[in-house]
């Protein structure tokens, strides 16, 4: 019975902080893109922190499943997992675009 799945609520709880760490993503290239680096690295700090809420409630049922606990299968949770791989390399694909973006902003000013 899927509704006593307790990877249910786990798979829900992952993709909602994966889900909030994706936002912040946005946020983070929309300051970038702007200039304004500081709220941009803010943005990027928060997604991390989302992601490893995320990938602490999966390593929690990895521990769980390695120390004998049988889960039911539930493809939410594979969709969840897969979320969280997705949304993580956001993270680091925008990491590298915020640096790239204050890099070109600073050879503009340069320039100037």
């Amino acid at each position: 019975m899927q509704e006593n799945n307790p990877l249910i609520q786990v798979s829900m709880n992952i993709i909602l902080f994966a889900g909030d760490a994706r936002n912040n993503v946005s946020l983070a290239l929309d300051y970038a893109e702007k200039g304004d680096f500081i709220n941009a690295r803010k943005e990027l700090a928060d997604a991390q922190e989302n992601i490893t809420k995320a990938h602490q409630s999966q390593t929690e049922v990895i521990q769980n499943e390695m120390s004998g606990v049988d889960y039911e299968p539930c493809l939410l949770f594979s969709h969840a997992q897969d979320t969280l791989m997705t949304i993580n390399s956001e993270i680091q694909t925008a990491n590298r675009l915020v640096n790239m973006y204050e890099m070109i902003m600073d050879r503009r000013t340069d320039q100037d």
